[in-house]
């Protein structure tokens, strides 16, 4: 219909001519795209955005210590701090901008509901040294969390301090380590499979062992037969994650498990892909002795930019008395924290992991998932997730080589470089190019074990068609680099607010101050 409404026949397309290079602009910006300075560049060093008084003269308590130079730090109006940390966070890249496929991450949608109940006074405005009495609410709310937690896993025990994934980590591993002691036990080695998280083997020397790795075999999974051979009473531990970081069940879990505590040692479980199995699998079913729990990863509770995380860690009946303190503990109907060990009622519990009992913003996030979506739907978030998963893999297999190809994925799709032999191209440049189609990269040369590794994440909160858009943005730049479009991928990033850096560099030879640039000389008369 044409605009007066009767019906007219489209005109044949005539040719676009080929865009011109949109011209430089006198401010740097691009549109609302705006180029934004270091914020001494924009401030002024001489001058103050608050007005201040001058202190009053008095005793010197600092004992000499105290500046005698100016601070140096840029004064800014409110309007232009304000608009500089504006423009900074519109350069940031999230879940709520897009989908963000890092492997191995779980970056999952953070239902606006769960930030609602967050925020209500009762549990955003209590104070960690209030009287229990006065905040049995949020202690019933920690309970019900802790209920949920080990009705998904059958453990026998649950602690809640731990701020994070790799805090309760080390939780686990210090409650096996003290249960050795307690059996006058000396063991000394950890066994960690070579495809295994950083942080596992960090935590076990952390703590003082020494770490043996178990090597994978070619099918992605660990051999039972070479956890038997590393196995011996130096042994204290296995660290495993299951699902593993090729994204594939191992399933010879409880073989490996049997096999470890028939030696005295203990199963460790890093529950970062919890998330795959959850609502299908009870890890105390595979063996399990201890695993953390990152709320942030599989209950959909914020997840990195430094802020406060939670890493809940559940423990066997065999760990249970070496949980830390503080913990919850329920006499005649009334909720208390028991901050010492004596007050749990397990005189060898572990100790204090932090100051306070954990982070409770968190709890109500994750708890609230947890109602919202009920047993069946946490379950269907694990099945759709691993949908997801297999659905990339299987529309990228024929551009993309991916190992392990024989058995499939559980929450995320691994590819290696193969593909890219002979184009000139690598996996970085390919994770570059992506983020001129508006993505965040996907995890790239992780897990060790793959070479010039691509691990994709999709996660249950993707739509079909936000997929159908991500894997078509992967198959073009694959047929790009199949065609020998190098330029594309060599110069990449083309459109971010900043081009490639020199990474190594920059990790290397950090840049940590801002020194004022050398004033221009006047110009000759």
């Amino acid at each position: 219909m044409n605009r007066e409404g009767r019906g007219a026949t489209a005109p044949a397309p005539l040719s676009t001519p080929a865009p011109t290079p949109a011209p430089e602009t006198f401010t740097g910006n691009r549109a609302l795209d705006l180029e934004e300075g270091l914020l001494f560049e924009v401030g002024r060093p001489e001058v103050s955005g608050v007005d201040l008084p001058a202190p009053k003269g008095g005793a010197d308590r600092l004992g000499g210590h105290g500046r005698t130079a100016a601070l140096g730090l840029p004064g800014l109006s409110e309007p232009e701090a304000m608009r500089h940390y504006v423009r900074l966070s519109r350069m940031n890249y999230g879940i709520d901008s897009g989908l963000f496929p890092l492997g191995s991450c779980t970056m999952k949608h953070n239902p606006r509901l769960n930030e609602k109940m967050a925020r209500l006074p009762g549990f955003a405005d209590i104070h960690p040294l209030q009287p229990v009495s006065t905040v049995q609410g949020a202690l019933a709310l920690m309970a019900e969390l802790s209920r949920y937690l080990l009705a998904l896993t059958g453990m026998a025990a649950v602690a809640l301090p731990p701020k994070a994934g790799a805090h309760g980590e080390l939780t686990g591993m210090m409650a096996i380590k003290a249960a050795h002691m307690a059996a006058g036990s000396s063991r000394h080695v950890v066994l960690v499979p070579e495809s295994a998280h950083g942080t596992n083997p960090a935590t076990a020397a952390l703590i003082g062992y020494e770490v043996r790795a178990i090597p994978a075999r070619a099918d992605g999974t660990v051999d039972p037969e070479a956890v038997r051979a590393a196995l011996s009473p130096e042994v204290a531990a296995l660290m495993l994650t299951n699902p593993n970081t090729c994204g594939l069940f191992e399933r010879d879990v409880v073989e490996i498990a049997a096999a470890v505590h028939a030696a005295g040692a203990y199963f460790y479980c890093d529950g970062a892909n919890f998330n795959a199995i959850l609502g299908k699998v009870k890890v105390a079913d595979l063996g399990v002795d201890a695993m953390h729990i990152n709320l942030h990863k599989t209950f959909s509770t914020p997840h990195g930019g430094g802020g406060p995380g939670a890493g809940p860690v559940v423990l066997s009946q065999a760990l249970a008395p070496f949980a830390p303190v503080p913990a919850l503990v329920e006499t005649d109907g009334t909720l208390t924290l028991a901050e010492e060990r004596g007050d749990t009622g397990a005189e060898q519990a572990l100790g204090r992991m932090s100051a306070f009992h954990g982070q409770m913003g968190m709890f109500v996030r994750a708890l609230a998932w947890m109602l919202s979506h009920g047993a069946d739907g946490m379950r269907q978030a694990s099945e759709d997730a691993v949908l997801a998963a297999n659905y990339v893999r299987a529309s990228l297999m024929d551009l993309l080589s991916a190992p392990f190809a024989e058995r499939p994925a559980m929450h995320e799709a691994l590819f290696d470089d193969t593909w890219l032999a002979g184009t000139g191209i690598s996996t970085l440049d390919v994770a570059k190019a992506l983020i001129d189609e508006g993505y965040h990269p996907m995890t790239v040369y992780f897990p060790l074990v793959v070479h010039g590794a691509m691990l994709i994440e999709p996660t249950e909160s993707e739509s079909k068609a936000s997929l159908d858009l991500f894997i078509a943005a992967l198959r073009d730049l694959a047929m790009a680099a199949k065609a020998g479009d190098t330029e594309r991928f060599l110069g990449a990033p083309h459109y971010a607010p900043r081009r490639r850096l020199d990474e190594t560099r920059a990790a290397r030879a950090p840049v940590l101050r801002w020194t004022a640039p050398e004033p221009l000389p006047d110009a000759a008369e």
